[in-house]
């Protein structure tokens, strides 16, 4: 009996000993094929047997025998039945330990690959990297940036007066009683915020637009509306109204008037509602009274077609649509050859702030499938925080040159590797908080490298997190001179890089993106500062 017992221990310590998973060889792997594993425990099980049959062997010359045990070995052969039931447990101890083993590896297999596919940019971190120095960086930004943007006023001044021409032309080319009502642009953007750097020189105008009387849009974000879930957070929805409070109804329906009884206020026998309601209609998604993005993308459009044809002959270059898919990007061309490009954007207001709800960012992509909801733009609070929060900056600040800088890099390297889940809004995003966590006179011009390398950390901290919050939305340090309404203010902060969580394959991209834009920076800079105009070649286009 002790020396089965005995036997048992020996077996499993040999086979916990020799366990890869709990003492591991490098030079060996566990199999990842089923028979393999398979194959390799039939192996095992017979280099037991055999170990087994050579301990019985030695125990049997070791062990002091009295004649009883003589006895009863005598009455048991070799390989007989109490031999059978202790190489059974054995063998059950042992393939309980390689199935616990199994399990084990089942459960972390996930894990870890989601875990190396994480780490998998260790070591590649920004503090390690040199950034070209103070110099080279002011060099670059004053002979190449300025240069490349050292026309951005005529072509905004251009795109402004042209702007304000062809929305006349469309206001008076509709009618007044059943038509949308357009109002003056807006300016949004990097162009109006000093730090474009790409070409073409692309302006960012707002168009406004409203149902005419008694019409009305009502807008539903997701914080004021329960049922627009997280994974809609930054957008709405915008419903199109009567006089009273329902859409499309009549105050009056609210009186008890009898079934055959007509409002003549509201519903005057030769009026045109039913001619406003149907044009209205075209706008909604079917069935509904949701305005659709896609039908306001037509109307606007063909609005727009409309007004040109009407004032053409006063201008000598031609108007073209830049983009199919986007309703206002427009596209001017003059004989000379030159193009100035902006985009002119149909948007809709939120109640009476400056928040306005927009069909298409430019340089975003949308991330809901749905036509019925819009995006909530906050550009004209972000325009108004970087133009006070720069009056307190020290003269020559270097915060816009920090963007510049890094716009342009990123532009380049999407170029090489192509565009990611990274655009110039994260950048400005980054920028932004990076305002308000540092002192005012940290942003002094002589600090340009610092505060570059700073956006570098501040981005890459972001990315490895995946967590970027919107500026606007949930900041408690936001100024209160910015006027942001208060439920936006209080509300829960909004993720920029929630795509990353649920697109594995768009984050690793990005990431590599990242860090590979970052490794360039030097070269890349040093390269055009080389063939500046003062230097020995041309200034690459």
């Amino acid at each position: 009996m002790q020396a089965g017992i005995f036997k048992v221990c020996l077996v499993v310590v040999t086979a916990i000993v020799n366990h890869p998973l709990l003492f591991p060889n490098n030079e060996t792997s566990v199999p990842a094929n089923d028979d393999l594993i398979v194959e390799k425990l039939r192996e095992r099980e017979e280099n037991l047997k055999k170990e087994q049959l050579e301990l019985e062997r030695l125990l049997s010359h070791q062990e002091p025998q009295g004649e009883d045990e003589i006895k009863t070995e005598s009455k048991e052969p070799e390989g007989g039945p109490g031999w059978d039931f202790w190489s059974t447990v054995s063998m059950v101890i042992f393939l309980m330990i390689e199935v616990w083993r199994q399990d084990f590896k089942d459960n972390n297999s996930h894990e870890q690959s989601k875990e190396e596919d994480d780490q998998v940019f260790i070591g590649n971190n920004c503090h390690g990297v040199p950034l070209p120095n103070k110099a080279m960086l002011t060099i670059f930004h004053d002979q190449y940036i300025r240069a490349t943007t050292h026309d951005a006023v005529r072509s905004r001044e251009f795109v402004e007066g042209f702007a304000d021409d062809l929305l006349e032309a469309l206001r008076s080319v509709s009618n007044r009683d059943t038509d949308m009502e357009v109002e003056d642009s807006i300016c949004i953007g990097s162009m109006y915020e000093n730090w474009r750097v790409n070409r073409p020189l692309m302006c960012d105008l707002l168009v406004p637009f409203a149902p005419p009387e008694p019409y009305h849009f009502r807008c539903q974000t997701w914080v004021s509306d329960p049922s627009i879930g997280p994974d809609k957070q930054s957008y709405g929805t915008i419903l199109v109204c009567g006089p009273g409070d329902e859409p499309s109804s009549c105050l009056c329906d609210k009186k008890r008037l009898g079934e055959d009884m007509l409002c003549l206020l509201h519903h005057p026998p030769n009026s045109d509602n039913k001619k406003v309601n149907k044009d209205l209609n075209l706008l909604c998604s079917r069935n509904t009274n949701s305005l659709d993005v896609d039908q306001v993308m037509k109307w606007f459009q063909t609005a727009v077609t409309k007004a040109w044809s009407k004032i053409s002959h006063k201008y000598e270059f031609e108007l073209t649509f830049n983009h199919l898919d986007s309703p206002g990007a427009l596209r001017v061309k003059f004989k000379s050859g030159k193009v100035i490009s902006f985009n002119l954007s149909p948007v809709v207001q939120y109640e009476d702030s400056d928040l306005y709800f927009i069909s298409h960012f430019p340089s975003r992509t949308r991330e809901v499938s749905s036509s019925t909801y819009w995006m909530l733009s906050f550009a004209v609070y972000e325009r108004r925080f970087l133009k006070d929060f720069a009056k307190k900056l020290p003269d020559n600040s270097c915060h816009l040159s920090c963007l510049q800088i890094m716009t342009f890099l990123h532009s380049k390297q999407c170029h090489i590797t192509g565009p990611s889940g990274l655009t110039t809004y994260h950048l400005k995003t980054v920028l932004m908080h990076l305002l308000l966590s540092r002192p005012h006179s940290d942003w002094g011009n002589v600090m340009l490298e610092d505060r570059l390398r700073d956006m570098f950390k501040s981005l890459e901290k972001s990315l490895l997190e995946k967590k970027l919050y919107h500026f606007m939305v949930g900041n408690g340090k936001l100024p209160d001179t910015v006027n942001l309404p208060e439920d936006f203010r209080v509300a829960e902060p909004v993720n920029l890089f929630r795509s990353f969580v649920l697109n594995r394959d768009l984050y690793q991209k990005t990431l590599s993106m990242f860090y590979e834009m970052l490794r360039n920076a030097t070269v890349v800079i040093n390269e055009y500062s080389l063939h500046l105009p003062n230097g020995n070649g041309k200034k690459p286009h």
